[in-house]
């Protein structure tokens, strides 16, 4: 075990599994949360089930990981929902659960993990924003991913300035087209030909670049794409 502990969101499935599972294999202990999630028999794996776009929520998952492992280390903002409809279609049900998901989680639980973090000057942060949020499709409507993923970016380089005086970094990554149970599998290779490396992601490519942020003490501020070029062409 290396005694350093993350804080991992939507880790249920997907990418937030992944996540997960690349942590636990670093020996770090993990607080897996989702809306659904099963209990662990992983003694350095806690899990905690509940929506924390409600305060109390994230209190409970700050307050887990600090009465099992006594510490947070790393916190990944994985947790997030993407709505693909024509603007003017949107419904006030759909803002909010965009809203909800990919801002109002992210704020509660950033917010009681950095106040942590500062006591102890150190700390990482890891917010998943979307290559949508930058790169718009003409055939890919996307207004509430942009409005959201596009938000969390713009904490990510304002949070990096704010906490790097208390040892804090905080960095992004940008996934595109990747390969995950949000995308059904006989839609992937369709999908990839659509990007100039030809195919979709994996769920390894995002975790890979998530533990390569972590591994490098000098980097901030950053929004890594892992787009297989999608961005470069915009």
């Amino acid at each position: 075990m290396t005694g350093k502990v993350a804080v991992i969101t939507g880790a249920s499935r997907g990418i937030g599994a992944g996540l997960v599972a690349g942590y636990r294999r670093r020996g770090w202990a993990v607080v897996a949360t989702a809306r659904t999630i099963k209990p662990s028999e992983d003694p350095d794996l806690v899990t905690v089930k509940g929506d924390h776009a409600d305060p109390a929520t994230a209190n409970q998952i700050v307050d887990g990981a600090l009465d099992r492992f006594g510490r947070i280390d790393t916190l990944v903002n994985n947790a997030g929902v993407y709505l693909s409809k024509p603007f003017t279609d949107y419904t006030a049900a759909d803002y909010a659960r965009a809203v909800g998901v990919n801002l109002t989680r992210f704020f509660w639980l950033t917010q009681r993990a950095i106040a942590e973090m500062a006591t102890r000057y150190g700390g990482h942060v890891v917010n998943v924003t979307a290559t949508l949020a930058e790169a718009g499709d003409c055939g890919t409507p996307a207004v509430l991913a942009a409005l959201t993923k596009g938000g969390l970016a713009a904490a990510t380089r304002s949070l990096a300035i704010e906490y790097a005086a208390y040892g804090i970094r905080v960095n992004a990554v940008s996934p595109g087209i990747i390969a995950t149970p949000e995308h059904p599998a006989d839609s992937h290779e369709h999908l990839g030909g659509q990007l100039p490396l030809g195919r979709p992601g994996q769920v390894s490519d995002v975790v890979d670049a998530v533990l390569f942020l972590e591994s490098s003490p000098y980097i901030t501020g950053e929004i890594l794409h892992i787009d297989g070029g999608q961005s470069a062409g915009h």
